[in-house]
């Protein structure tokens, strides 16, 4: 599909086919084009986890309030971070050349290290783009999602058994639609969000 059609018919999907199952290759694609999203110096501080068992997507539904699209979804992906991934960052920059990769390295130590707001907020920009890339990834694919934050953070961290000093940023269903979503609620006009060189200038 052409990324521009993926990006206008990409829409928050809350009914899926409750028997649909994805191959394990297709959701091994979409996974490896989230590993391609951006990270601040390529620190890949996102994680991962997929959730296709009946029980635990169950689970998660009973701690989302009980959003029907958590069960019914073929699988839930929560995308979590490493609070502490700058903590090693010799292994980032192993393919560089030794100077850029000393030179990164240090940066990326001083940068983040004793900040643990920044460190929050890099995790949450990271995540942020790896979300996009999947939605959109999965409509070219054929697949609906739905980003979601509207669950109990601490409730699904014990599900999921989520690591020391790591962060649920949203989870993401994924599946086949059998309802579309209903028509867009309002979108702002252009020059409303969009401004010239500054806010001063429209």
């Amino acid at each position: 599909m052409d990324t521009f059609k993926a990006i206008a018919e990409r829409r928050s999907i809350k009914h899926y086919d409750p028997n649909h199952i994805i191959p394990t290759a297709v959701v091994n694609r979409l996974m490896e084009s989230a590993l391609l999203s951006p990270t601040s110096f390529n620190m890949q501080n996102w994680r991962f986890v997929i959730v296709s068992n009946a029980k635990t997507k169950q689970a998660i539904r009973k701690a989302a309030w009980n959003q029907a699209q958590c069960s019914e979804a073929s699988i839930i992906i929560l995308l979590c971070a490493d609070l502490d991934a700058h903590k090693d960052p010799q292994r980032y920059w192993v393919n560089a050349p030794k100077e850029t990769s000393n030179a990164l390295v240090h940066m990326i130590t001083s940068f983040y290290q004793n900040k643990p707001q920044l460190q929050n907020d890099e995790a949450m920009r990271s995540i942020g783009i790896a979300a996009q890339t999947l939605m959109l990834g999965a409509k070219a694919m054929g697949y609906d999602s739905c980003p979601m934050i509207g669950f109990d953070r601490n409730k699904v961290g014990e599900i999921i058994n989520l690591p020391k000093n790591h962060l649920i940023g949203m989870m993401l269903t994924v599946g086949k639609a059998i309802k579309p979503a209903n028509k867009r609620g309002g979108q702002l006009a252009y020059n409303q969000v969009v401004f010239n060189e500054s806010f001063s200038h429209q």
